[in-house]
C-alpha cells in the first residue's frame, strides 16, 4: 500500500511516499481502505516540527479521515465490512473527562497518523459517518467539527440569543458559525478581506471586522454586541489576539483557547482583565466519541454541510500542506483517494 511519511527530518520537502505492506488488523481492530482525509493547522506544525520537535521519524502524519471497513478482527462489534465510519481523534478518549491515557492516543502526532491507503485503528476509534455526508465532507469533522461543537454546547452551554466572536475563516471558526447560527446564537467574525467577508456573511454572521483595518477589534467587537462585550470568543489565534479577545468578551464571560494561529516569541498579552473581569478561560482540546455521536446525531437533524475549500488527490499530498499553509483557503482543505 501506498502511505506518505515524514523522513530524513521536518519540513514539507521532507514528505514522501513509501510503499508498506498492507495492515492486518488484531482483537478489537479494524483495517480502513481510506477514502478520504482532511488537514489541521496542527497537521502544518507536526510537518515543520513545531508541534512535537521530539517527534521519531519517519512518520505518518494527520489525524482526521474517512474509509470503509474492510476487515474486522476478532471480537469487533457494532461495525461491519463495508460500513464508512471517521477517525476519532484520540481514539482512547471514549467519554468522560480528557485524561493523559486518553490525550497521549490522538492520531498524527503522539501516535502515528493515518495519511495511508490503509489504516488499522481500535474499533472505539471510529464512528459511523452520517449517510448525507459524502466521504470528503465527513472527514472534515473529526477535529474542527468537533471542537467547533464542545467549545459551544459542551464546555460551555450557549443559549440562543448569546453572542459569540470568531477569528478568521478557518475549519474551527466556520464550523462554529454554521453551529452558532443554527442554535439561535449572534456572530461576529473577523476576517482580513472582502473576499472572506463575504463567505462569513453568506454562512449567516451578523456581523464581520476587518482586523487589519482596525488594530483595537475587539473593542469594536465588544459595541457591536451590546457594550458589555461577547459571551464566548472562539480564539484560535492564542497569545497573538488574546489582547484583543480579552477586550472583547463581557465580565464574566468565556474564551475558550484553541489555537495558536498568531503565536509569536514577542507575544506578551496583559491577563490582569481576566482577573479584573472574572473571565473564564477554557482550553479546549477536540473532544471525547461521546461528543462526536451527540454531535453527528445535531448533524443529521441540520442536515449541515461543512465548507469544503479545496481538495486534492492522495498524489498531491505536498501541494495540498502548501495550499493550507498560503493561508488562501476558506475553510477545510481535503485530500481524496485516487
Amino acid at each position: 500500500m501506498n502511505v506518505w511519511m515524514l523522513d530524513g527530518g521536518f519540513g514539507p520537502q521532507h514528505l514522501r511516499k513509501a510503499l508498506r505492506p498492507e495492515p492486518t488488523p488484531g482483537p478489537g481492530e479494524i483495517c480502513l481502505r481510506m477514502e478520504s482525509w482532511s488537514l489541521n493547522y496542527r497537521d502544518l506544525l507536526v510537518i515543520h516540527g513545531r508541534y512535537h520537535p521530539g517527534l521519531k521519524l519517519p512518520h505518518v502524519p494527520c489525524s482526521d479521515g474517512v474509509g470503509i471497513v474492510e476487515v474486522a478482527g476478532p471480537g469487533v462489534e457494532g461495525l461491519q465490512v463495508g460500513q464508512r465510519v471517521a477517525t476519532c481523534f484520540m481514539p482512547d478518549w471514549t467519554y468522560g473527562p480528557l485524561n493523559d491515557a486518553a490525550r497521549s492516543s490522538a492520531l498524527g502526532a503522539e501516535v502515528p497518523g493515518i495519511l495511508s491507503e490503509y489504516v488499522v485503528l481500535p474499533a472505539h476509534g471510529v464512528i459511523p459517518v452520517p449517510e448525507y455526508l459524502t466521504a470528503v465532507e465527513a472527514a472534515t469533522y473529526p477535529c474542527a467539527g468537533l471542537t467547533a461543537w464542545n467549545t459551544l454546547f459542551e464546555a460551555s452551554s450557549m443559549k440562543p440569543g448569546q453572542t459569540i466572536l470568531t477569528l478568521g475563516t478557518g475549519g474551527v471558526s466556520l464550523f462554529a458559525v454554521q453551529f452558532a447560527k443554527l442554535a439561535g446564537l449572534r456572530v461576529i467574525a473577523t476576517t482580513g478581506t472582502p473576499e472572506k467577508a463575504a463567505h462569513l456573511k453568506s454562512l449567516g454572521a451578523d456581523h464581520v471586522i476587518f482586523h487589519h483595518d482596525n488594530p483595537v477589534w475587539g473593542q469594536q467587537a465588544k459595541e457591536l454586541a451590546g457594550g458589555d462585550g461577547v459571551d464566548l470568543v472562539v480564539e484560535v489565534g492564542g497569545a497573538g489576539t488574546l489582547d484583543q479577545t480579552i477586550q472583547a468578551v463581557r465580565p464574566g464571560g468565556t474564551i475558550a483557547l484553541i489555537g495558536l494561529l498568531a503565536q509569536n516569541a514577542k507575544n506578551n498579552p496583559n491577563l490582569l482583565p481576566i482577573l479584573m473581569k472574572a473571565i473564564r478561560l477554557q482550553g479546549i482540546f477536540v473532544g471525547s466519541r461521546a461528543m462526536f455521536e451527540r454531535m453527528n446525531l445535531a448533524l443529521e437533524s441540520w442536515r449541515l454541510k461543512p465548507v469544503v475549500d479545496k481538495v486534492f488527490p492522495f498524489d498531491e499530498v505536498p501541494h495540498a500542506f502548501a495550499y493550507l499553509a498560503s493561508g488562501k483557503h476558506v475553510g477545510k482543505v481535503c485530500i481524496q483517494a485516487i
